[in-house]
């Protein structure tokens, strides 16, 4: 029996509403430079919709474009007619191609977001129709219910794709992380335990998931089980290197175990591998304190206040950004 799922069909809905309402594969963002070279006809092509005839000639002529105006037009003409020819690995090539080249473009940033997330969409759907009743269905149509804050038929979905692949892994990690996304005042001692053994089981199932190891550190942290908290941490470092959160909170719980010593070595990795985190500088500076080593705290301490600050603009321009100025309450 097939498997249909309401909560994809009304993401899809959603999706192609957005993308086809001025979407601008459809249309032209603007004009090509006015200076355009006879050899380059590709863009006019493009402009005046002829674009079966102008992507061949817009993938030849860019590469010998030096003229970084035209080169911006050309590669942002190709995504258009691209996606409009549903051609997405060419549009791929170009967006990567003007994404080099013009990273803090905003124009080519938000065409970016919209050539992938059409791939995204084209690939749910196919999805969706293709193959209705594999396990990859549920998991997308969990991933919808969580984003619509639906956590009881997101987990119901989880709980499902396990009765049928018991054994599959990253499932009881997924559930285990909603159970804790829950709201605050849902998330009770009976739901954190619930969520811990999903953990533990994720753990039998793929003894390498460094987050459920990190998520079971932190549960033991917030008990001030520091034993536990520092073995979890230490495991979630080993097997994922990079992951500067689990040197943070290994950092952490042996501070509060009054191991010094031993957190300055993980809170220096986390602050290397993130030195915007104010949250790596700060126990660090903590950390160097209790050893005795006042400049090296300092230093710190400054660098926190640094990046703290940064984080609070960088939070308010994206909200001025996105709202438009605050205005100051009377």
């Amino acid at each position: 029996m097939t498997y249909r799922t309401p909560a994809i069909a009304i993401a899809i809905i959603a999706f192609l509403a957005f993308f086809t309402a001025g979407t601008p594969f459809a249309q032209g963002t603007g004009k090509a430079p006015s200076q355009q070279p006879r050899q380059f006809q590709g863009i006019k092509l493009a402009e005046n919709g002829r674009c079966r005839e102008a992507l061949p000639l817009l993938k030849r002529e860019l590469p010998q474009m030096t003229n970084k105006d035209m080169r911006r037009a050309a590669g942002l003409a190709g995504v258009r007619c691209s996606m409009g020819l549903k051609r997405p690995d060419d549009a791929v090539d170009f967006i990567r191609s003007l994404t080099r080249e013009f990273p803090e473009d905003p124009e080519v940033l938000y065409q970016a977001v919209h050539v992938y997330s059409d791939l995204s969409l084209r690939a749910s759907q196919d999805l969706l129709f293709k193959t209705p009743s594999s396990y990859q269905v549920r998991l997308l149509n969990a991933e919808a219910l969580e984003i619509q804050e639906r956590w009881k038929e997101a987990a119901a979905e989880y709980r499902a794709i396990l009765a049928q692949n018991p054994n599959l892994p990253g499932i009881h990690y997924r559930l285990g992380r909603l159970l804790l996304s829950l709201p605050e005042n849902a998330v009770t001692p009976t739901t954190r335990e619930e969520a811990r053994k999903e953990f533990e089981e994720e753990l039998k199932i793929n003894p390498r998931n460094a987050g459920a190891e990190y998520v079971l550190g932190e549960l033991a942290r917030q008990s001030r089980d520091w034993p536990q908290a520092i073995d979890h941490f230490s495991k979630a470092s080993k097997l994922d290197p990079v992951f500067a959160d689990a040197f943070i909170g290994l950092g952490r719980s042996l501070i509060a175990d009054r191991k010094f010593a031993e957190a300055v070595a993980p809170l220096e990795r986390a602050a290397k591998l993130q030195p915007e985190n104010p949250a790596a500088h700060f126990h660090l500076a903590m950390a160097y304190s209790r050893v005795g080593r006042k400049e090296d705290a300092e230093r710190e301490s400054v660098i926190f206040r640094q990046a703290s600050e940064k984080a609070r603009q960088m939070k308010q321009d994206i909200q001025t950004g996105i709202l438009g100025p605050q205005k100051a309450e009377p």
